[in-house]
């Protein structure tokens, strides 16, 4: 409060809070930074033993610098239930804009680590085993376009691991035919990046014998697919079961490559995505039989939100194939 003087010049009288107080305002416009996290990996781990142990730190300490920084906030963060901590209502608006900036942090140190000064922008791309690697080649066409040198890291791994990488920002997308399942701890974003029908190959001699007719033509054939988990099996099954085909099925293959392999050598028909057919058909001894419109075969580019976008992950999730 300011008080004026009887008098002919002015002066002014300020309250100030008590020392305590005023203490307490010092602190609050000087967020400690590392009890905020403290509470962070609390909140996250739902466990102050569990938070402990990756902090490095006894229980007790942890303890004392949360209730530190509840003093400091002037509100409770935590509520026991049973053996489990409980965020309060602050404790959850606390710990979003913790969230927020804890995961920027991590966005910063990644973006740096990447793009280090006078060096090669790195690229770390999980490529889920169902996809062909002819199919990725294409999807990853757009990076040849940035005008940066860059370092191409590929891994290839089932989903659900690379979908655990990706959250960790161990890699930065991820390529999968199908489009990822919302997460409880990221927002997870799924880019269509192609999609087509499926074209049935073969040898000029399986050409000839069965492309007529098709897809008739299928039934008692030999037929290569990739196994049950990939989703152009499970589309595959279901297509010949609603037309009544029932084609002799030579093999089931993880790896698309010798898939290829085996059915440009003669073991078998086999499906492959129209993007891809000419360049296929290109490379191997291997001819149209016939096109299947009703199966489509799609392809995801997965991401996490990021304020701070890699420029390679941009370009490619702005190209969009369709055959």
């Amino acid at each position: 409060m300011i008080k004026t003087c009887p008098s002919t010049h002015w002066a002014a009288e300020i309250d100030f809070p008590a020392p305590t107080d005023y203490t307490l305002l010092v602190e609050m416009n000087r967020l400690n930074y590392h009890h905020l996290q403290y509470f962070w990996l609390v909140a996250k781990e739902h466990s102050l033993a569990r938070a402990s142990a990756r902090l490095r730190l006894a229980p007790s300490t942890l303890s004392g610098q949360i209730h530190a920084f509840e003093r400091v906030l002037g509100q409770q963060l935590f509520a026991r239930v049973g053996r489990r901590l409980e965020l309060t209502d602050v404790g959850r608006l606390v710990y979003r804009y913790a969230d927020d900036i804890f995961t920027l942090g991590t966005e910063m140190q990644d973006a740096i680590l990447d793009h280090p000064a006078g060096l090669p922008l790195r690229l770390q791309v999980g490529i889920a085993d169902a996809v062909p690697k002819m199919v990725a080649s294409v999807l990853l066409q757009p990076v040849l376009a940035i005008p940066e040198r860059m370092i191409l890291t590929c891994v290839e791994d089932t989903p659900e691991r690379l979908l655990a990488l990706l959250t960790t920002h161990e890699v930065d997308i991820i390529f999968a035919d199908a489009p990822c399942t919302a997460h409880p701890r990221v927002n997870v974003l799924s880019h269509l990046l192609m999609r087509g029908p499926v074209v049935i190959v073969g040898t000029k001699e399986h050409a000839r014998r069965y492309r007529k007719g098709f897809p008739r033509s299928l039934r008692g054939a030999p037929l290569l697919l990739p196994t049950p988990h990939a989703n152009l099996h499970r589309s595959m099954e279901q297509w010949l079961s609603e037309h009544s085909i029932t084609p002799k099925i030579m093999g089931e293959f993880d790896d698309q490559a010798l898939l290829v392999e085996l059915g440009q050598a003669g073991l078998g028909l086999f499906p492959v995505p129209a993007a891809i057919e000419r360049t296929i058909c290109s490379r191997f001894p291997v001819q149209r039989v016939g096109v299947i419109t009703e199966v489509q075969e799609s392809f995801y580019a997965i991401t996490v939100e990021r304020r701070i976008s890699h420029p390679a992950v941009a370009a490619i999730c702005k190209n969009h194939i369709h055959a």
